[in-house]
């Protein structure tokens, strides 16, 4: 008698566990919970869940290629929509380099964006901050000091009113603290490169309608009124930096969407 209820038990609970929900049954769950997150906007969760059903139910082949039909619908309108973000991008950066003049010698390892606001013949004896862009979309500030003695400056702090932005320091003897003398002037030329304008940039960038001031920071401390020329220099380049860095982003996506509609 124990041994017939034994069986029965053992029996019962195989009876349970083959009612129970199918693999299909559970990536249909799955399916419509990715298209709930579709009409919420929520794309990238969506994907992760419809692209997770052919690895967690094998035995679920109707809803295995309902959501690789999906993806690739997904796939194929994001791609659409990266192809006309990177054409807008295209343009802008278009429209943006006429301010520039391009430059490469055999000293640069990437063309230079040079604003025609800030070439060579409009800076030769003058103090003045100067932006430099290159090809990459790479930016950096320097502080250029023409005077009659030396102030050994090491930094600069750009500031209106209540407002300022700092330089770090770059001390003097650093390769990119360069000294010079040229008959009785003096010229010093700070580069404050791999972030080191600690966002002097983007504070030009954001207050070239205001009268910038900038304080040479060193041995003797030197001012100056921010030309407006240099103010939308600076804005500029930022913009064309922006736009470039934005466009390599948008074709590495480009390319991996489409590396994806060609596997499927």
């Amino acid at each position: 008698m124990k041994l017939s209820v034994f069986f029965f038990a053992i029996g019962l609970v195989f009876l349970m566990a083959a009612c129970g929900p199918s693999d299909e049954d559970k990536a249909r769950t799955k399916l419509n919970f990715a298209k709930v997150l579709l009409e919420k906007q929520d794309t990238t969760a969506a994907l992760l869940q419809l692209d997770s059903i052919s690895k967690l139910y094998p035995k679920a082949p109707y809803s295995q290629n309902a959501a690789k039909n999906l993806m690739t619908e997904i796939n194929f309108e994001l791609l659409q929509r990266k192809e006309s973000q990177l054409d807008t991008i295209k343009s802008r950066i278009t429209k943006l380099e006429n301010l520039f003049v391009t430059e490469k010698t055999e000293f640069d390892r990437y063309t230079r964006y040079i604003h025609k606001r800030q070439t060579l013949q409009r800076s030769l004896i003058r103090s003045f901050i100067q932006i430099h862009l290159d090809e990459r979309g790479d930016l950096q500030l320097s502080s250029n000091y023409h005077g009659k003695s030396s102030i050994n400056h090491y930094g600069i702090r750009v500031y209106d009113g209540d407002i300022s932005a700092k330089t770090d320091s770059i001390p003097v003897g650093d390769p990119n603290n360069h000294q010079s003398d040229f008959m009785e002037f003096k010229w010093e030329k700070v580069t404050y490169r791999d972030g080191k304008d600690n966002g002097v940039i983007e504070f030009i960038a954001n207050h070239s309608d205001r009268n910038l001031k900038a304080v040479f920071l060193g041995k003797g401390q030197f001012y100056i009124i921010l030309e407006e020329f240099d103010k939308v220099a600076v804005k500029d380049a930022l913009a064309l930096s922006t736009a470039i860095k934005s466009k390599t982003e948008l074709e590495k996506e480009v390319q991996v969407l489409q590396k994806k509609l060609q596997i499927n």
